[in-house]
């Protein structure tokens, strides 16, 4: 509990770079945003963050990349970068992937 500055702090030092190189440089996704609440909720239903990527299309969303060679590129500290992104994850409460679809309000 707590972890919100550092989660962020991490996030955009270590995670956002990657998913910037692959939106820009690589071209696989159209946008990366990030949300955060504006006012507090009941503890079950808390949340500090909230990441949306737009995939290009549907099959590069799930086509398995390897950010291997990008993360080697983007991070020669290796040792630092791995450290780094454990923490991260170590400081998590939760995490969900959830794929979405838009929902046409004026289709019937």
């Amino acid at each position: 509990m707590g972890h919100a500055d550092e989660f962020l702090t991490l996030f955009k030092k270590n995670h956002y770079p990657v998913l910037k190189k692959k939106r820009w440089n690589l071209g696989r996704m159209l946008k990366v945003t990030m949300a955060a609440p504006r006012y507090h909720a009941t503890e079950d239903g808390r949340w500090d963050f909230r990441v949306t990527i737009v995939f290009k299309n549907a099959a590069i969303a799930n086509d398995n990349f390897d950010s291997g060679a990008l993360i080697k590129q983007l991070f020669p500290d290796q040792d630092t970068y791995k450290r780094e992104e454990q923490r991260r994850f170590e400081i998590l409460e939760s995490h969900s992937d959830v794929p979405i679809k838009d929902v046409d309000l004026d289709g019937k």
